[in-house]
């Protein structure tokens, strides 16, 4: 069951990142073709059907799928990276260092994400690299309380103190021990906020906050179609559905993640 997890994680996420790399080298039709009929239902020549200004809404998904996956390894690799060097640097610093690091920490984890976000964007254009590092700051703090005490619960071990009085140097601790025993959880981690800062971007967007048009974020899309959607529901629909799926598979990998990384867990299989 365990491997399923996995597995079936692994395919979800797989069906949105082939839409996403198709969609770099071809699409149905081009992003800014409006000449389709507005609302035209699907079938013929819009497999998907057209939005509100007539262009072609399977082009639309796939290069939403695109935005999406871009907005959320993007977000993840800027938190990741902050968030990781701000907890490991909290988890070896002195103790009153460690404790107004830790206050800052608490303080921003107490702003919601997307509130985070708004405040970062906050007086400048809308933009996808605007976005992602915003997201992305706002979960480093999150990463980064994870790590400090990840990074406390191995420095406490007795192989640690060996280590030390060995001559072992602190980046070599850090290489050969203290990576090595967290990296199971933190990955897990970093896999869920993946799946959080799509939603993130997508909610950015629909807000007009996230990617200007004519990007075809999903959020973007949502919010368009909102006004035509029990006349044209496919438009809403379609978006929603790929997010979900997008999201799902993203949580089931990290379980799928944890299960296959924590030993405890591999032996008590």
């Amino acid at each position: 069951m365990r491997g399923r997890t996995l597995a079936v994680g692994c395919a979800l996420v797989a069906v949105v990142a082939v839409t996403a790399l198709v969609s770099l080298f071809w699409t149905p039709y081009d992003p800014a073709d409006t000449t389709g009929g507005r609302l035209e239902p699907p079938g013929g020549a819009h497999l998907l059907g057209t939005d509100t200004l007539g262009r072609d809404l399977l082009t639309q998904l796939m290069i939403g799928a695109r935005i999406a996956l871009a907005a959320g390894t993007g977000a993840v690799a800027v938190g990741g990276s902050l968030g990781l060097a701000a907890g490991l640097l909290a988890g070896f610093a002195v103790r009153w260092a460690d404790d107004a690091l830790a206050v800052v920490l608490d303080i921003l984890i107490a702003f919601p994400t997307l509130l985070l976000a708004m405040l970062v964007i906050a007086g400048r254009h809308g933009s996808l690299g605007a976005a992602v590092a915003a997201i992305g700051l706002a979960m480093s703090a999150i990463v980064a309380r994870l790590v400090r005490v990840l990074v406390k619960r191995v420095l406490a071990q007795d192989y640690i103190t060996a280590a030390r009085t060995s001559g072992t140097t602190w980046p070599r601790i850090v290489l050969g021990h203290v990576l090595p025993n967290i990296w199971p959880v933190l990955a897990t981690n970093l896999a869920l906020q993946l799946g959080l800062a799509v939603l993130a971007e997508a909610s950015l967007s629909y807000l007009g906050l996230g990617a200007p048009p004519p990007n075809a974020s999903w959020g973007h899309m949502l919010r368009e179609a909102q006004s035509t959607a029990f006349t044209a529901p496919i438009g809403v629909i379609a978006p929603g559905v790929l997010l979900a799926v997008l999201v799902i598979g993203v949580n089931l990998a990290a379980d799928g993640i944890r299960e296959v990384a924590d030993p405890v867990l591999r032996r008590s299989g």
